[in-house]
């Protein structure tokens, strides 16, 4: 049987048996019986050997078939096995089972004679309780089918039929294989999928962003900027004769190139010399320049109007603290 759980069941149910034997066992020979016990199981043996000469034998309780096997190549060593004796007589042996697992008793003859043996197996097992599986299958005839759930426990017991007296060593072999849930592998791909683009966005981002930051600290300037003081926007020659930092003959340089080194009469305010006219309304000559940059592009009024709305430069976009009215004569 098969039997499916969605947590592991306890192991408490009790299960005991007997079995008995007489056997002979030949020179340098030995007999073996195997039993699949869960951890907590018990396994009581009494023997009794029937021989005139009563000679010894060696019984071993081995865990596994390669531990079984060490003991086949050198009997006489004690370490290859969870349990060895050497037996005389009549006797007891018994043994508390560490881990569930596949158990060996066996029994080896190293005389030169023949010797008969009885041997009564008392075994207490300690079985898995099944009476709450969600999914029960028999392999007696047809296939079990159990489906495992994505995320979620999954325990699967299997169970085999109560040894028989007439073939106490049947073995039953069992083939498990695993099929692959294909819209499990669909939607696993699409959230991976998901996964990656996310992070392939947010990377992004972050780059950009750290690209605008070197940008902006590239474009800072080197001094921290004075605060705007608009009430210091004015015509006047003597306040801007009193500002020393603002006292830079390149910017009244670049004035003064700006209007080429002429007095605006009346014939070079008219709208046939656009060269002259402000790049904003084209109804007013040029007659004012921004600080401390010294461009000079628009009339007064506009740039008085530039530094109140934006407060950068039209041409360059530097931000401006002044406005200066230029004054010809």
């Amino acid at each position: 049987m098969v039997y499916g759980f969605h947590r592991p069941p306890p192991l408490d149910v009790e299960i005991s048996w007997t079995e008995t034997h007489d056997i002979f066992i030949p020179p340098n020979f030995h007999k073996e019986w195997l039993f699949f016990l869960n951890e907590g199981s018990q396994v009581n043996i009494s023997y009794a050997i029937r021989s005139a000469s009563s000679l010894p034998l060696s019984l071993v309780i081995a865990q596994g078939i390669e531990s079984l096997a060490k003991w086949v190549e050198d009997p006489s060593y004690p370490n290859t096995s969870l349990s060895w004796n050497i037996i005389y007589g009549t006797g007891k042996i018994q043994q508390e089972i560490p881990k569930s697992s596949n158990y060996y008793v066996a029994v080896g003859n190293l005389n030169t004679k023949e010797v008969e043996i009885q041997l009564n197996f008392s075994v207490n097992a300690l079985s898995y309780d099944t009476s709450q599986a969600y999914y029960t299958c028999s392999l007696g005839d047809h296939l079990c089918d159990l489906e495992l759930y994505l995320l979620h426990p999954n325990v699967a017991v299997l169970s085999s039929p109560g040894r028989n007296e007439e073939s106490p060593n049947n073995i039953w072999y069992v083939k498990v294989s695993y099929g692959p849930r294909w819209i499990s592998y669909f939607v696993g791909s699409g959230v991976m999928t998901v996964l990656v683009l996310i992070a392939f966005r947010l990377w992004k981002m972050k780059q950009r962003r750290s690209n605008v930051g070197e940008m902006g600290s590239q474009r800072a300037p080197l001094l921290a900027q004075k605060d705007d003081d608009i009430a210091s926007w004015g015509s006047s020659y003597y306040s801007l004769s009193n500002d020393e930092d603002e006292e830079d003959p390149e910017t009244w340089q670049q004035a003064a190139t700006c209007l080429e080194g002429k007095p605006l009469n009346d014939g070079e305010r008219s709208s046939n010399n656009p060269r002259h006219l402000c790049v904003v309304c084209f109804g007013s000559p040029r007659d004012c320049f921004f600080l401390p940059c010294g461009h000079c592009a628009t009339c007064f009024t506009c740039g008085t109007r530039i530094a109140e709305e934006a407060g950068t430069c039209p041409i360059c976009r530097r931000k401006m603290k002044k406005v200066r009215k230029v004054f010809t004569v």
